[in-house]
């Protein structure tokens, strides 16, 4: 076995092992002290609840992920990153959009999450309309300062051989970008999750996993409400994880996978 498979099983065994040491000490640590349900359950318990209730976890990942989370990631990536082209090519956009991002990011998401929710309804619209909300921004940042972080000297040489301006981005500025905009792809994979899961606390129908999660608490169903929670844990990891590999096979290039 080659030395950089190795390193790829270890990389992936070491988080593994530690995983499970944690969750085992949990369950020690509930069963030695009789810690009651209601404050924490045993992940025994969780699992239990998470098996029994498949098909309703199922709903809520449907509502919350598949209408929500994963039509906003996209709408809100892809927006982002189109508003950060024409800001490059018109820098008065983007002194004017650039500080107006950082006052939506100091926004707190339950007082915008209630707004959206009275302009786009109770269902997955409004959740989705906050998730667009908090990726946009993230994206504009980094694919601007992406753009820019190609050399004036492969710059000055692209105008050399008489490259357009679509051609330089193409060839040159894009490939340097792809760093930052799978920088801002990772970070608007979490915000969406967040987003859409705190805008149900603020009104959606009878499914969703902030609904259940919200509901549950109020009846002291810690085990769905950890259930829900390991949902979006396993959920979240995954989606970064595929980003990961994605950003390895485009950015394999880049200085920082070299050994």
């Amino acid at each position: 076995m080659s030395a950089r498979r190795i390193s790829q099983a270890t990389d992936i065994l070491y988080p593994a092992l530690f995983g499970i040491g944690l969750l085992v000490f949990w369950e020690a640590v509930v069963r030695g002290f009789n810690v009651p349900a209601v404050l924490l359950p045993a992940p025994s318990a969780i699992w239990a609840k998470l098996v029994s209730s498949l098909p309703i976890l199922w709903a809520d990942f449907v509502q919350t992920v598949i209408r929500a989370v994963i039509p906003g990631w996209i709408i809100g990536s892809l927006a982002g990153f189109l508003v950060a082209l024409v800001c490059d090519r018109i820098p008065f956009l983007q002194r004017g959009l650039l500080p107006l991002g950082n006052l939506v990011a100091a926004l707190p998401i339950v007082g915008v999450a209630p707004i959206l929710v009275m302009w786009f309804g109770f269902d997955w619209p409004s959740k989705a309309a906050m998730v667009v909300v908090m990726t946009f921004f993230p994206m504009l940042v980094n694919a601007v300062a992406g753009l820019q972080a190609s050399g004036h000297l492969e710059r000055d040489l692209m105008r050399s051989y008489g490259a357009s301006w679509w051609q330089t981005l193409l060839k040159l500025r894009l490939p340097a970008a792809m760093p930052f905009v799978f920088n801002a792809l990772k970070i608007n994979s979490t915000l969406a999750m967040i987003g859409a899961i705190v805008a149900e606390f603020f009104g959606t129908p009878i499914v969703g996993m902030g609904f259940r999660i919200s509901t549950e608490v109020g009846r002291l169903g810690l085990d769905m409400v950890w259930a829900e929670i390991a949902v979006a844990a396993i959920t979240g990891s995954a989606f970064y994880g595929l980003l990961v590999f994605l950003e390895r096979q485009v950015t394999f290039w880049h200085p920082s996978y070299r050994k």
